[in-house]
C-alpha cells in the first residue's frame, strides 16, 4: 500500500452539522510549507459518479518530465448527498480507496477540487492531505468562494484569490487566453510552491497532465498502451 492513513478516518456517514464540524476540526491541522524542493513523483485525483457509484481515479507522472507512471482506480457506493462545499464526503472513500492501491507515492498530490480556497477552508485536497499527511494542492476549474483583481490573459500570470481580507488561493493563467484555474493549498504546500508546480505540469493544456488524465481515467477512457499502471 503506498499511502496510509496518519490520523484516524471518520465515518463518512454523517449529518450536515456533523460533516461541518469535522471540516472545522480538520482545518486545524493543516500545515503551510513549501512543498518538498525535490519532487520526482507527482499525482493527481478526480472522481466521476453514475449508477449510485463514485470512481475515483489516481495517476502518477515523473516530475518535471511528466512522463506517465501508474494509473489505478476504484469504487465506492454514493452515501452522501451532492452539497457544495460538502463534496470530500461523497468522494472520500473512493479516493483513499484509489490512492490506497497505488504501488508507489507521490511527492505531492494535485487534486481536481480545491484545498483551502473553500467556505471552511477544507476542500477536498485538503481534507485527503490531512488524513494521508501528504503534500496536497487543489486545482480546481470553477471558483467556490473569493474574489480576485483582474488576471493578465498570459500563462503564467496569477493574482491571490482572498475572502473577508485573507488570502485563500490563487487564479492562475495556465495558458494564454484560456480561462484560469483556481489553485490553492491543501496540506503541507503554500501558494506560492503550489503554484509554481501546477504551472509546470501543465504542457499546452489548461489543466496540469496528473488531474487531466485522472479525469479522463475516473471517467472509464481506456488508458494508452504505453502506461506501466493498470487499473
Amino acid at each position: 500500500m503506498a499511502v496510509a492513513l496518519v490520523f484516524p478516518v471518520h465515518s463518512w456517514d454523517v449529518s450536515l452539522l456533523e460533516a461541518r464540524g469535522l471540516q472545522q476540526r480538520l482545518r486545524a491541522r493543516v500545515r503551510i510549507e513549501p512543498l518538498p524542493a525535490s519532487i520526482c513523483v507527482v499525482g493527481g485525483v478526480d472522481a466521476s459518479f453514475a449508477a449510485g457509484m463514485a470512481r475515483a481515479a489516481a495517476v502518477l507522472f515523473s516530475f518535471p518530465d511528466l512522463e506517465p507512471l501508474e494509473a489505478v482506480t476504484a469504487e465506492a457506493p454514493l452515501r452522501f448527498p451532492y452539497l457544495p462545499g460538502l463534496l470530500a464526503f461523497r468522494e472520500g472513500p473512493a479516493v483513499l480507496a484509489a490512492l490506497a492501491k497505488l504501488k508507489r507515492q507521490a511527492d505531492v498530490l494535485l487534486f481536481d477540487a480545491h484545498g483551502l480556497a473553500h467556505p471552511r477552508r477544507m476542500g477536498l485536497a485538503a481534507h485527503i492531505g490531512v488524513l494521508l499527511d501528504r503534500p496536497s494542492v487543489g486545482c480546481a476549474k470553477s471558483r467556490l468562494c473569493g474574489e480576485h483583481p483582474e488576471l493578465s490573459s498570459e500563462r503564467g500570470s496569477w493574482v491571490e484569490l482572498t475572502e473577508d481580507g485573507e488570502v485563500i488561493g490563487a487564479c492562475v493563467r495556465t495558458r494564454t487566453g484560456v480561462r484560469p484555474l483556481y489553485v490553492s493549498v491543501g496540506h503541507r504546500a503554500d501558494l506560492e510552491t503550489a503554484v509554481r508546480v501546477t504551472l509546470a505540469c501543465c504542457h499546452g493544456c489548461r489543466l496540469p497532465e496528473p488531474t487531466r488524465w485522472a479525469h479522463r481515467v475516473a471517467g472509464g477512457e481506456p488508458l494508452p498502451s504505453s502506461w506501466l499502471g493498470g487499473r
